[in-house]
């Protein structure tokens, strides 16, 4: 039996197809859904959502957060932002880190700080997925 995936950003649906398994980047933890999994809605970290058909990793899509809703069929993912982990261009988001931590290096305001310190999480998981 298959899942039926969809991953939807604001932009547009990035992904919809029915596969073996996804492996969610949960703020709790990874985990794994299958077909008749039990429903459940779980808010997402920075990651990589790992897709499998036939036993084998197919396609990795990058997440910034979010949430996940998995029914027994389906597994929706609505992303605030996401890219296919082989799109992402390395030397861009190391441009994208060192500006990030210049701006927690200044931030003077705990919202500034905040934002800073997400965006250094964000390109540092996004350099982690492209090395793995």
């Amino acid at each position: 039996m298959m899942l039926q995936f969809e991953l939807v950003a604001p932009e547009r649906l990035l992904f919809s197809e029915e596969v073996e398994m996804v492996v969610v980047p949960g703020c709790e933890g990874d985990f794994g859904v299958l077909f008749n999994h039990a429903p459940m809605i779980s808010a997402l970290r920075p990651g990589v959502l790992s897709v499998y058909r036939n036993g084998r990793v197919v396609e990795r899509l990058f997440v910034t957060s979010g949430f996940a809703e998995v029914t027994g069929t389906t597994l929706t993912v609505l992303a605030d932002e996401a890219f296919v982990v082989d799109s992402l261009n390395r030397v861009e988001i190391e441009k994208q880190l060192a500006r990030a931590k210049e701006a927690l290096r200044v931030a003077d305001t705990q919202p500034s700080r905040a934002e800073a310190e997400r965006q250094v999480i964000v390109t540092e998981t996004m350099l982690t997925a492209i090395r793995t």
